[in-house]
């Protein structure tokens, strides 16, 4: 392999010696050229693209930690809360239900209740979800929800108060 790589060496040389002077600065500037643009590719662009989206992404990953920080202590009060009795989270699920309207159906089954909806739209999903959460300690186990022009259709199952 040395010796192949010498003997490229000594025919580049060659060749550059039979060139002219004016053929050897424009080769030499293409080298440039393309050293240049070869540089800008595949180191400055990527860093300079780094640098211009930097604060972009550390507002975006800042709000997610905000986030995660509010979802944290909300989860730890949530936790230091006195358990609910079932009759009272019933009671809360089926007034937080009463707001649906005739969109949604509660049925109870135990420690679980399963809500039917019919278009329901994502804020008020979103609503009962948080009044479930809060007022019920009720805690989603299983979904089968279809969203269609009108809202959300199908069940959301939830468990009851400290149960798992």
């Amino acid at each position: 392999m040395p010796s192949a790589w010498l003997s490229l060496k000594q025919q580049l040389g060659t060749r550059w010696s039979a060139l002219a002077v004016r053929e050897r600065r424009f080769v030499g500037i293409a080298a440039v050229l393309v050293g240049g643009a070869l540089l800008w590719m595949f180191a400055i662009q990527p860093a300079w693209r780094v640098v211009n989206e930097a604060p972009a992404k550390l507002d975006q990953l800042d709000m997610q930690l905000q986030q995660m920080q509010r979802m944290g202590s909300e989860s730890v009060l949530l936790r230091a809360a006195p358990p609910v009795a079932p009759s009272q989270a019933a009671m809360a699920l089926k007034a937080a239900t009463a707001r649906l309207g005739d969109t949604a159906k509660l049925a109870m089954q135990g420690d679980r209740a399963t809500l039917t909806l019919t278009a329901v739209s994502a804020d008020a999903l979103r609503a009962w979800l948080q009044e479930a959460r809060s007022t019920a300690r009720a805690r989603p186990v299983e979904m089968q929800l279809v969203r269609n022009p009108r809202g959300f259709s199908g069940t959301l199952v939830v468990s009851l108060g400290g149960t798992p």
